[in-house]
């Protein structure tokens, strides 16, 4: 269902499944070196975490649930509910949203693939001096038991 054809006088709210209360999304700081995407990369190595970008605005999108969200997606703490959600409307919400941006990372690779392409591939990590890199050495494959 789309926005306008909510029947006129009804709650949007009520033909919804609660869209805005299974995610946060943060403002970061735009990447502006590698050392900056590999931050970003950490945060891709978290599960259900991703980056979008919009408007040139740089995002941390986690993709959780509130745990208030009843099973008829209406709200189990409305009457005490934080600030943020009172102040929501939904005037320009996401109800019928098609969540395209700019740039969308789901995986670290991604990431480093993206960077790669702005800044050049990166040395493997054993000619890095250590302590220049925010990553853990590359561990030493296991031995082969004949």
């Amino acid at each position: 269902m789309k926005r306008d054809q909510v029947p006129q006088g009804e709650n949007l709210c009520d033909h919804c499944t609660a869209k805005c209360c299974h995610y946060f999304a943060l403002p970061i700081d735009p990447p502006a070196g590698r050392k900056d995407f590999d931050y970003i990369r950490w945060y891709l190595l978290h599960d259900r975490a991703t980056i979008f970008v919009e408007d040139h605005s740089w995002y941390l999108l986690v993709h959780t649930t509130c745990k208030h969200l009843q099973d008829d997606h209406r709200c189990g703490i409305y009457e005490t509910r934080p600030q943020i959600c009172r102040d929501y409307t939904t005037d320009e919400c996401e109800f019928d949203d098609d969540w395209c941006y700019e740039q969308y990372f789901e995986t670290p690779e991604q990431i480093d693939e993206y960077a790669d392409a702005l800044y050049g591939p990166q040395f493997p990590a054993s000619d890095q001096d250590p302590k220049d890199s925010l990553r853990s050495r590359r561990p030493s494959g296991l031995p082969v038991v004949s």
